[in-house]
């Protein structure tokens, strides 16, 4: 188990402190619900967790094949919606430059999908993942 400590700082931001590593990161309520949009808002934060855990996802998978994905991008776009506020939208486009098989291409389209950050998505969140082959 991991613990992650998360302390209100006031002004609609938190520190949150990930244990293990002691790393910190921030967050703000966005501009548009009451923020200053300083740092990431819990939300992107959900995004930002989708787009990488797909590419370590990726990662994982093409290390135990030897296939080599240094560079892969991976950009997530959030859109919330207004009633109840949520997340409504959160595609994935994934841009693979390089030179793979056909059968490498299955594998990797494949393994985005069992994210596990993708995968405890709310059904009702729209979440496709994209990819562009780029040679």
């Amino acid at each position: 188990m991991v613990t992650i400590q998360a302390t209100y700082e006031g002004d609609l931001c938190c520190t949150a402190v990930h244990e293990p590593s002691q790393h910190t990161i921030q967050t703000d309520a966005p501009k548009d619900n009451m923020g200053m949009g300083r740092y990431f808002s819990p939300t992107d934060l959900v995004a930002t967790a989708v787009a990488t855990c797909i590419l370590t996802t990726l990662g994982i998978v093409a290390k135990r094949r030897g296939i080599d994905l240094k560079g892969v991008r991976a950009t997530a776009g959030k859109h919330m919606n207004a009633e109840p506020r949520r997340i409504g939208r959160l595609p994935v486009d994934v841009t693979v430059e390089g030179t793979y098989s056909d059968k490498e291409k299955l594998i990797l389209e494949r393994a985005a999908h069992t994210c596990p950050v993708h995968k405890s998505l709310h059904p009702d969140i729209d979440a496709p993942i994209t990819f562009h082959w780029a040679t």
